[in-house]
């Protein structure tokens, strides 16, 4: 299945997506949510009759889950990235927070921050946690609590991230709008193979990212049970797995500016828009 918020910010409606079809979920729940996720409102959705189809033409598309608790990310987890930001490969996930109020919707600007030159772009396959995930046993055990998957741009500042960032990444991940997510929510069992996922990003239309997921130092299953040993995972958390080469921090592309457009692409999971505006 593949949910969807649809509306002004704020006021998103539950939207279910099927074969280019749209159709209101608001009569199964308020909205795509932790409580959703972790009650029966995944079945409650499949076994929904008569749902009302709506058109969203012209309408804003919001980020396919509302308010994470957290969202977590995952640094230097494809080995050419590693190397192009000058790094070898972690022997342990590398973890950083990403404030939650960043969470935009796909096609939402992204602004760049005042006194930002180094604005970047990362595609990354998200995982949205759907069963409290706690001292998990095995990254088997792990998958069963991923509710499903969504396409993300983990935007950085360069600068504000390693720069000034006092040891620690967040203040470059953390700007307001940094997080685009979606168009979709789609549930676990949608997608065969998370690790056999092809991530594509362009800037101006130009190519810049085109990697697979079959490129993870850590894999999706071993990331959340890794991360269960050292916090909760909630329904609705968001987990960012990483980025491929090719972002501007590898020297090969400027950084971002007003006016720039950034795609991103995940098979599967849909396609996201942003144009650079400015703070």
């Amino acid at each position: 299945m593949r949910f969807m918020r649809v509306g002004p910010v704020g006021r998103e409606r539950p939207v279910l997506y099927v074969d280019g079809r749209h159709f209101d979920l608001s009569s199964v729940t308020a909205d795509i949510d932790g409580d959703f996720l972790a009650g029966d409102g995944v079945q409650r959705a499949r076994k929904a009759t008569d749902l009302p189809e709506v058109d969203i033409t012209g309408q804003r598309v919001g980020a396919p889950v509302a308010r994470p608790g957290v969202v977590l990310c995952v640094g230097q987890n494809y080995a050419a990235h590693a190397a192009e930001s000058g790094a070898e490969p972690p022997t342990a996930p590398i973890i950083f927070y990403k404030a939650p109020n960043t969470v935009v919707g796909p096609y939402d600007d992204v602004l760049v921050p005042r006194g930002s030159t180094k604005t970047d772009w990362e595609v990354e396959l998200a995982v949205v946690i759907g069963r409290r995930a706690r001292y998990l046993a095995s990254p088997a055990e792990a998958l069963g609590h991923i509710a499903g998957y969504a396409l993300s741009n983990d935007v950085s500042e360069r600068d504000f991230q390693l720069a000034v960032s006092g040891g620690q990444w967040s203040k470059g991940k953390s700007c307001e709008t940094f997080q685009p997510l979606g168009p979709w929510l789609v549930t676990a069992d949608e997608i065969e193979d998370p690790q056999a996922l092809r991530l594509r990003s362009w800037v101006n239309g130009e190519p810049r990212q085109d990697s697979s997921t079959k490129d993870m130092i850590f894999d999706v299953g071993y990331l959340v049970w890794h991360l269960s040993q050292y916090t909760v995972l909630d329904p609705g958390d968001v987990i960012n797995t990483g980025t491929p080469q090719g972002v501007a921090l590898s020297g090969r592309f400027p950084y971002l500016a007003e006016g720039d457009v950034m795609e991103v692409e995940i098979d599967g999971l849909g396609r996201q828009r942003s144009t650079l505006g400015s703070a």
